[in-house]
């Protein structure tokens, strides 16, 4: 598996992890064991977040990374309505409890709300200085946004931009990719496989990829897993509820197009 610094952090992070939207919808044992599964690979970058599942993702995460968790980069998210200062420090502190482990390695603010981003950063700061979080980031900012958040904490500050990027929805490398390159922020896709729009294999789309694939000796989207990280900053967060689904995401981990 393929591995980056990660924004400013020395840490070398897959650029293939795992996601867990709307993971309280799978089984659990099967989606414990992919997610475990996915760790045995490498993929050891885990997603999640308090909104997921209302906390119940965040409790099957910490369940099945239990014995695992000292090799796993764990990343969750505080919800905008919940990220005043004491808020956004008492949804980390619930996160933890949830997630069974005593710091993040990584804590988002989930997209921008109407609270002062002022507060919430002050207060992953404060997080961060506590040890309770080792980095901090945001999730489904533009660019105005990440430029805001950046005049209030300094360049060098946010390790990441977590964003909506998968083949049909590629509107982040006008403009949001280049800025985030340029001032060091790495950028997660979330979704990569567009939430169930992923080209069909018969379509004309579809069939390139199959192509592509077997000059590599990979599915279909192990190859679109690929092109969206091929760039410095890109790192990927797809989800997978079975064994078979996680060895065809981790390929790609290390699959140079």
């Amino acid at each position: 598996m393929q591995k980056r610094h990660f924004g400013p952090l020395e840490t070398l992070v897959p650029v293939v992890g795992q996601g867990t939207w709307q993971m309280e919808k799978d089984d659990p044992a099967s989606a414990a064991r992919a997610l475990r599964r996915g760790v045995e690979l490498g993929m050891t970058h885990v997603d999640t977040a308090e909104l997921y599942g209302a906390g119940l993702v965040e409790e099957l995460v910490g369940q099945a990374l239990d014995g695992v968790r000292d090799r796993v980069f764990l990343a969750s998210k505080v919800q905008p309505e919940h990220a005043t200062y004491a808020g956004t420090v008492l949804a980390c502190e619930r996160s933890l409890g949830r997630l069974r482990t005593d710091h993040l390695d990584l804590y988002l603010l989930h997209w921008r709300g109407a609270l002062p981003l002022e507060d919430t950063l002050r207060a992953m700061i404060t997080l961060r200085d506590e040890g309770k979080i080792r980095a901090f980031g945001v999730s489904n900012f533009d660019v105005a946004d990440l430029e805001q958040a950046l005049e209030i904490v300094g360049e060098g500050q946010i390790a990441c931009n977590q964003v909506l990027y998968h083949l049909g929805e590629r509107d982040i490398e006008h403009v949001l990719l280049p800025v985030c390159e340029r001032l060091g922020v790495s950028v997660v896709g979330y979704s990569p496989f567009g939430s169930g729009d992923f080209p069909d294999p018969a379509s004309p789309e579809g069939r390139v990829l199959v192509d592509i694939g077997r000059k590599y000796f990979v599915g279909p989207r192990a190859v679109a897993l690929a092109f969206l990280v091929r760039r410095g900053s890109l790192f990927a967060i797809p989800k997978a509820t079975t064994p078979a689904h996680v060895d065809d995401n981790a390929r790609a981990g290390a699959l140079e197009l």
